[in-house]
């Protein structure tokens, strides 16, 4: 993977898709995005594919990822732990938060998505930094997310990319939005892709483009 910070290139190679990995909308209880305001955010910052992740829930991702909204959406979930968060991709079913670590990598495992490690390394998230290196010498973890955009201290980032080179792992690069103003901060300018298989695989040939961005002082929690 080649990093790109803050780049934006106008025009983009055939066959290729940018791909925030990491997004939430107001069903998270901490973003003001509607699925609308997501999307039309991310098309106007060139993104082609987004990863709903709220927090606990996928109806808004399912709802999102089953309309014409003028970009893809892949239904992903970010799972509270006891050992901190978890990102399912390419989900068909919830999974509940208050399961143990290894089983709620199982159920994503058994609904064939892929287990994503956000912000591994922050230490003012639910972060899984101090049992990610034995998960990932297991062969549970598929992709470490090796730049989060709202993550303002570089070597956490640094971090992350130096444990997914150690264990030959795929980086994957999110915004984290909660907000429209991050929609976009960071993504993979990668190979199109037809499902979790080969999302994987085009990886290996992904471009990242990523800077800082704050979240807002605070969000008020709402429901969709």
């Amino acid at each position: 993977m080649t990093e790109v910070p803050g780049d934006r290139p106008g025009i983009r190679s055939a066959g290729r898709v940018r791909v925030d990995c990491h997004l939430h909308t107001v069903a998270s209880g901490d973003s003001v995005l509607t699925i609308e305001q997501l999307t039309d955010r991310a098309k106007c910052a060139g993104l082609d594919v987004v990863c709903i992740t709220d927090h606990n829930v996928t109806a808004a991702a399912v709802d999102a990822a089953g309309r014409d909204l003028g970009v893809r959406v892949i239904v992903g979930e970010e799972v509270r732990t006891p050992y901190g968060d978890v990102i399912g991709l390419f989900l068909t079913e919830r999974i509940p938060y208050v399961l143990p670590l290894e089983e709620v990598i199982a159920k994503i495992k058994a609904q064939g998505g892929l287990v994503y490690i956000p912000h591994p390394f922050d230490p003012v998230r639910s972060s899984l930094g101090r049992v990610l290196p034995a998960l990932c010498a297991e062969g549970a973890v598929d992709i470490i997310e090796v730049f989060n955009a709202k993550i303002s201290d570089p070597a956490l980032n640094s971090r992350a990319v130096a444990l997914a080179r150690a264990f030959g792992l795929p980086g994957g690069a999110g915004s984290d939005a909660h907000d429209a103003p991050g929609v976009g901060a960071a993504y993979l300018d990668m190979p199109d892709f037809d499902g979790p298989a080969s999302f994987l695989a085009a990886l290996n040939h992904a471009q990242l483009s990523g800077e800082f961005r704050d979240h807002a002082p605070r969000y008020p929690r709402r429901s969709p």
